[in-house]
C-alpha cells in the first residue's frame, strides 16, 4: 500500500506520477484547444513536436531519479495527451482527490488506475456531482493552509480556462474541516495567454522555506494579492512580470525546500533561487511550456516526508 503523505509544496519529495508525451497524438485543431497559448502555437505552426516532448520529460524523469524519487508514469493511450498529470488529481495529507475535470479528458485518470490501486480505497475521494469542479493545478496544499485558484466571473460557464469553480473550493473545505482554505480570484483570458492565469501555480508557487514566486496580474481581487504579501512578505516574494508568467516561471517543481527542478531559460528566478541557497536543477522544457504547463503541471506529488 502507498501511505500517501503531502502537506506542502516544498517537503522532501519521494513519490510522484509523471506525466507521458509519449503517443501524445496530432496537431490539435484550433477549435480542440484548451487555452489561448497553444491556439497562439497552432496558428504559427510552432506547436511542439512529440519527439522533444519525450525528450523534455525524459530529463526530468532523470533528475527525480538522480533524487532516488519513485516515479509512477501513466499508461500509454495512443494519440492522446498525457503530460499534465497534475490536472487529473491531487493529494493533501493522506486523501487521494479525483478532479472533476474537462469530460474529453476523462481517459486520463483510467491511465493511472495501476497507482490507483496500490492505495487504500477509503482514501479515494471523488466529488459526488458534475458541477463540482477543480483541478491539481489550482490547489496547494501550505500546512496550515490550502491554497485554491478560482474565478468568480459571470461568464465562469463559458470561460474554458476557468477550471476550478466555488463549488470545488466547498468541496475541498468538506474533506479537509480542521484546515483555513483560502480562496484567490484569478485573471482568466481565452484571447491572450499573457493576460490568462489558467490555474493558480501558473501565477504563483511557494518555494524553498517561506518563500513564493508570484505574479501580482494573475490576481483579480487586489485583496488575494495583499493577503499573500502579508503571509510571506514582501522581501520573501520573488515577482515575475506578464513575459515571465507567459513562459510560466512560476511553474516550477520543489523536490526538497532545497532543491528545485526549473526551466534552463529561467534565468533571473534561478538566479534568485541560487541566492536563496536553493540548488536549482535545470531541465529544457520550452516546448511542453507551449501547451501553457510546466514542471508543477506535469508532476503529481503522491508522498512527501
Amino acid at each position: 500500500m502507498l501511505k500517501l503523505n503531502i502537506q506542502n509544496e516544498t517537503s522532501r519529495l519521494r513519490a510522484v506520477v509523471l506525466g507521458t508525451a509519449t503517443s501524445n497524438g496530432p496537431v490539435p485543431k484550433i477549435e480542440d484547444a484548451y487555452d489561448p497559448k497553444s491556439i497562439e502555437h497552432i496558428k504559427a505552426g510552432t506547436y511542439p513536436k512529440e519527439s522533444d516532448m519525450v525528450l523534455e520529460m525524459e530529463a526530468v524523469a532523470k533528475v527525480l531519479k538522480k533524487y532516488e524519487v519513485k516515479v509512477y508514469r501513466p499508461e500509454i493511450i495512443e494519440d492522446y495527451n498525457q503530460i499534465f498529470a497534475r490536472d487529473i488529481a491531487l493529494v493533501i495529507e493522506d486523501k487521494f482527490i479525483k478532479s472533476n475535470i474537462l469530460p474529453d479528458r476523462e481517459k486520463e485518470i483510467k491511465a493511472i488506475e495501476h497507482v490507483i490501486a496500490e492505495i487504500d480505497p477509503n482514501k479515494v475521494f471523488k466529488a459526488p456531482s458534475e458541477d463540482i469542479h477543480f483541478e491539481g493545478g489550482d490547489i496547494m496544499a501550505h500546512n496550515d493552509y490550502i491554497f485554491i485558484g478560482t474565478y468568480l466571473g459571470e461568464d465562469y460557464p463559458d470561460c474554458i480556462v476557468a477550471r476550478t469553480n466555488m463549488k470545488g473550493v466547498e468541496y475541498i473545505t468538506s474533506l479537509f474541516p480542521d484546515k483555513k482554505v483560502k480562496a484567490f480570484d484569478l485573471n482568466k483570458s481565452m484571447q491572450d495567454p499573457k493576460d490568462n492565469a489558467l490555474h493558480l501555480d501558473c501565477c504563483f508557487q511557494p518555494v524553498g522555506h517561506n518563500k513564493a514566486i508570484i505574479h501580482k496580474e494573475g490576481f483579480r481581487d487586489p485583496l488575494d494579492y495583499e493577503f499573500l504579501l502579508d503571509f510571506y512578505g514582501k522581501d520573501n516574494l520573488f515577482h515575475i512580470d506578464k513575459t515571465e508568467m507567459y513562459y510560466m516561471n512560476s511553474n516550477i517543481f520543489s523536490i526538497a525546500e532545497d532543491v528545485v527542478i526549473s526551466e534552463k531559460n529561467f534565468t533571473r528566478l534561478n538566479a534568485w533561487l541560487r541566492k536563496q541557497n536553493i540548488t536549482v536543477e535545470e531541465v529544457p522544457y520550452a516546448e511542453i511550456a507551449k501547451q501553457e504547463g510546466l514542471l508543477r503541471c506535469s508532476t503529481m506529488p503522491l508522498i512527501r516526508d
